[in-house]
């Protein structure tokens, strides 16, 4: 066994108040292993990890019981069982890093932006090989990069984080950690931010390095079609504790407890399918109708900023959502989903082509004679706390709207339509007179889309709404919306790289691709016979949960 936690509590302070983060878990990780610890936000998984390779601050962390057995490889081949809460600090230090490696959830943030990918790399060679030269290190540092398949290594280990994608920078954090070779690799949802088809070349890519290299793996997940992809066994967290452990395929087919057969049930090809409102989606007059739709951004450069070029993000889009239809709009970041979504609502201005919203011609409208359109068309966000202001209440988040657009008589009208939209979205309407910072994620995301409907749209468009949301949340926040969309004849254009959830939430699907849209059809009939060939990658690299 190369790592055991026994009976391990880490106890957190905050605020004077003691939070009991990991209350008493145990498991164990075998050589070349690959175990998964699956939860929703909050349950004790990161800090769990953090606790293993001790990252915690110590003012603010304590570990009143338990024990971290880990092997220490020693550079001269022999193995030493050590506790890495009991260890001392000079110790740890030679551990981390070189035995045992974390991949951060957001590399970003956990790459140095001062610093060249390289340097970052052949820092943390140097450091646990003292002996290794400048050269020697960097010549290792660009062969890892080769071995996540970054091309041009030799010249990208010069670039600065910013200057990589996302997939880029996630494989630049995996090569600084495999670069010393270390038996344990800590992985926290390392791919929950990545396009679906990054994400499976990201899995692949792991479990490559860890056949070549031995190497065990605990992955953070709260994603069961990449547990499926990935684990040997797995432990699910609840509150602090692991309330069920075992082999993959015995707790995916037979879940023991109940909040492991809760969080299997919330995933979107378990829920119960809506029923489409009738008359059918297909024989509606187009609520939006989009011809020719060009979105292009200008390239300047030299010192008088002339344009050389355009970045064309929406290249002529012709598209028609019928009234009471959810269309959902798929494919990879920078393909210009957000960008066609923002500018159908002329939050972007188009570059040419024609918006019509109703019937009506909405695309050259001037600022005033827009705002009739605005109060009829709405946007989720993607990300509920930096849409919403801070210093706001949710009283006055939700009533300015109404005055500006002359929604009821006066103040305490607009409070009361204020306090049946949030129970519409099912939550407590006494929540008014709190601030964002006071509600979890999915509270949040609920009252983004109580503002939405705050003015009585008729069109929403919905912007990788469900992304950032726990299983269990994700399905609440879907069919609140497929029973809003019911009650009140919505129309949606739903934003999202989820491909289960588009199976589950949408009556068509359009595949997005280079600025433009190269397959659309009715959501079962383009997942089951897809017929261009980016459609076929992208549904390919989509991780399913297999029993």
């Amino acid at each position: 066994m190369l790592l055991q936690v026994n009976n391990l509590k880490t106890h957190l302070r905050s605020g004077g108040k003691l939070v009991k983060a990991v209350d008493g878990v145990s498991f164990g990780i075998d050589r070349g292993e690959t175990f998964c610890l699956v939860g929703e936000s909050g349950s004790g998984k990161s800090v769990t990890a953090l606790s293993v390779i001790q990252l915690l601050p110590r003012e603010i962390s304590s570990h009143p019981a338990g024990e971290i057995l880990f092997d220490w490889r020693h550079d001269g081949g022999e193995v030493e069982q050590v506790d890495m809460l009991t260890l001392p600090e000079e110790r740890r230090r030679e551990i981390r890093g070189a035995r045992i490696a974390m991949i951060f959830q957001e590399p970003m943030t956990s790459l140095n932006p001062v610093f060249t990918v390289g340097d970052q790399i052949i820092e943390a060679l140097q450091l646990h090989n003292p002996e290794m030269s400048y050269e020697q290190a960097r010549q290792r540092a660009i062969e890892a990069l080769e071995q996540v398949q970054i091309s041009n290594a030799a010249q990208r280990i010069n670039e600065y984080p910013h200057r990589l994608s996302g997939g880029q920078r996630q494989r630049v954090m995996i090569a600084m950690a495999m670069a010393c070779e270390p038996d344990l690799l800590i992985a926290d949802e390392p791919t929950t931010a990545l396009d679906v088809t990054v994400q499976a070349e990201i899995l692949q890519l792991m479990k490559r390095l860890q056949q070549r290299c031995g190497t065990s793996i605990l992955f953070i997940t709260h994603d069961f079609g990449v547990v499926s992809q990935m684990a040997d066994r797995l432990a699910v967290m609840r509150k602090g504790e692991i309330v069920e452990e075992g082999p993959l395929r015995q707790v995916l087919s037979a879940p023991s407890h109940p909040y492991t057969r809760q969080l299997l049930a919330a995933l979107p090809e378990n829920l119960p399918r809506p029923e489409v409102p009738e008359p059918a989606a297909a024989d509606r007059a187009p609520l939006i109708d989009v011809q020719g739709l060009q979105v292009h951004f200008p390239i300047k450069k030299g010192v008088l900023r002339r344009t050389v070029d355009y970045v064309r993000a929406v290249d002529g889009i012709d598209m028609k959502i019928p009234a009471g239809q959810i269309l959902a709009l798929v494919g990879e970041s920078g393909c210009g989903k957000t960008t066609l979504g923002r500018t159908i609502l002329r939050l972007i201005e188009p570059t040419g082509g024609r918006i019509q919203f109703s019937g009506a011609t909405i695309s050259d409208l001037p600022r005033a004679e827009l705002r009739p359109f605005r109060r009829q068309m709405q946007i989720i966000f993607q990300d509920p706390m930096s849409s919403l202001n801070p210093r706001l209440t949710i009283a006055r988040t939700l009533t300015e709207p109404m005055a500006v657009h002359g929604i009821g008589e006066n103040a305490e009208e607009r409070l009361e339509l204020a306090r049946q939209t949030l129970e519409q979205v099912q939550l407590d309407p006494d929540y008014v007179w709190r601030y964002p910072h006071e509600f979890s994620g999915g509270q949040r995301q609920r009252i983004g889309i109580a503002r939405a409907l705050a003015l009585n749209p008729r069109f929403i468009v919905c912007d990788e709404v469900t992304s950032a949301l726990d299983v269990s949340v994700q399905a609440e926040i879907l069919q609140l919306l497929l029973e809003l969309r019911r009650e009140r004849n919505l129309t949606l254009l739903f934003i999202t790289h989820n491909i289960g959830v588009v199976e589950y939430v949408s009556d068509e699907m359009a595949v997005m691709y280079g600025g433009r849209i190269v397959e659309r059809g009715p959501t079962g009939e383009v997942c089951s016979n897809p017929q261009h060939e980016y459609t076929r990658t992208l549904l390919a690299a989509v991780p399913r949960v297999q029993i």
